[in-house]
Formats: C-alpha cells, structure tokens, sequence
C-alpha cells in the first residue's frame, strides 16, 4: 500500500468513531454482508460513516492490507478493527457490540 492511502484510511478512521469500508454506501449496500452490517448499526441506533470501497480501488486493496484481513465489509470502532460481517453478528447477538460502541460514543 503507497504511502498517501496508508495516511487516507488513518485520517478515516480518526475523524470517525465508527465507520464501515463497504461495497455501496449506508443508503445502498452493495453485497448482502455490507448490508448485514448496516442493519445492524442502523438497529444500534448509532452514528456511523460507510467508505464505499467500489469507488475507490486504492481503499479497497489497501484496507485488506491495513487490517490484514482479506474481506470487506471492515468494522472500525474507535480506529479498531473489531471485524467483518459475521464477526458482527457474533457480537450483536452476544451483546457485547452495544458495550463496544458505548465506550466508543462516550470517549
């Protein structure tokens, strides 16, 4: 990954508490996952920014590279990689994403 993507997605995740790197946007989910993803933070009630991925291929090679993780969609919380898709579910259906996302909002 070059040098002025490491910086874009870094700045991304600084100026967002919680932000998704998706196929499509928040409004228009590309893939099923992207989507599973949003519905999950829109039933949180929570704010949070998508960066659509299919827009801009750096971002969407780079990401990969960034967390080291093959997939997208990519969860950030509070500029952690918490996962993807099903990681998601997991922790929704455990409760422990609405913990995650409070300290987040409260920080």
């Amino acid at each position: 990954m070059n040098p002025e993507t490491k910086e874009k997605i870094d700045n991304l995740l600084q100026q967002n508490k919680i932000l998704v790197f998706m196929k499509g946007n928040k409004l228009m989910p590309q893939c099923g996952f992207s989507n599973n993803v949003v519905q999950i933070l829109n039933t949180l009630g929570v704010p949070f920014e998508t960066v659509d991925v299919l827009s801009d291929y750096e971002i969407r090679q780079g990401i990969k590279e960034y967390s080291n993780w093959p997939t997208i969609p990519q969860v950030y919380i509070d500029g952690q990689f918490v996962g993807g898709s099903d990681i998601l579910i997991e922790l929704y259906q455990k409760g422990e994403l609405q913990q995650l996302v409070e300290v987040a909002l409260a920080s």
